[in-house]
């Protein structure tokens, strides 16, 4: 198995419920609604470890896990940062990405992007710039 010249790409979802409504829609709140939000995070890492994985998958969902806890079946808006910080879409992911960079970034291995599902037609990406 020729593994040169190649990266591995590690993709871990995590579902949540909750609620949100933004402070500034077009010039007036918007009403509050929930929705079933999806957390897509991808690390990228460029060579396998001596068990041949790139990255065990456990320490990523652990980590997601307890960045979307406080949100599960809560209203975001309630929520530090999101208390002060308007809740959308792209903030929210923004979030997610840095919370996971500061447990995952490395030299073996770094938060690529993360893709925030505001239910199943709607997303965002955060991604680096590279």
């Amino acid at each position: 198995m020729n593994i040169e010249n190649k990266t591995f790409l590690i993709r871990v979802e995590r579902r949540f419920e909750a609620a949100h409504n933004l402070r500034e829609y077009h010039g007036v709140e918007e009403p509050l609604h929930g929705h079933t939000w999806k957390a897509e995070v991808f690390v990228r890492a460029p060579k396998l470890d001596h068990e041949g994985m790139a990255l065990d998958y456990i320490p990523v969902k652990k980590a997601l896990d307890e960045i979307i806890a406080p949100w599960d079946h809560r209203y975001i808006n309630n929520i530090p940062p999101f208390d002060k910080t308007n809740p959308t879409t792209e903030h929210i992911c923004t979030y997610i990405f840095d919370k996971m960079a500061e447990v995952i970034d490395s030299k073996r291995a770094w938060v690529e992007k993360v893709i925030l599902w505001e239910g199943p037609e709607y997303y965002t990406v955060c991604e680096k710039i590279k």
